[in-house]
């Protein structure tokens, strides 16, 4: 039997395409990782930036808020209050007239169907 002489030249071209296959998956890998974390970073951009305009506009609201504007608008609408100069108007009935009953209309009720009442039955608490 002939033993076939192992060659240095082609170990070490085994070797150099082994290594060389080691390092295609270590950037293989790297580049995931890279694209993973590019991903995250653009997650907490918009997060951070969601954050920041709900600031302001909660900051803007805070300001109109503390300004006179906001106070005298409140206290005309919702509290009721009168200015100096202002006439306020009080609606009366005229004495002797009856007043004016509106009926709110009852709203018909709708007929169910047969699938929606078993899935009433059966589903709903």
């Amino acid at each position: 039997m002939k033993f076939f002489p192992i060659q240095f030249k082609r170990v070490a071209a085994f070797v150099g395409v082994f290594i060389l296959i080691l390092f295609i998956i270590e950037t293989n890998s790297r580049l995931e990782e890279l694209n993973r974390l590019n991903k995250q970073r653009d997650e907490v951009r918009a997060q951070a930036t969601e954050a920041i305009q709900t600031q302001i506009a909660l900051l803007t609201k805070v300001a109109y808020a503390a300004s006179t504007e906001a106070v005298e608008q409140w206290a005309r609408t919702d509290g009721h209050y009168l200015q100096e100069g202002d006439n306020p108007v009080v609606p009366i009935e005229i004495p002797g007239s009856e007043p004016v009953i509106v009926e709110t209309p009852v709203p018909l009720p709708t007929p169910m169907q047969n699938w929606e009442v078993w899935r009433i039955l059966f589903f709903d608490q």
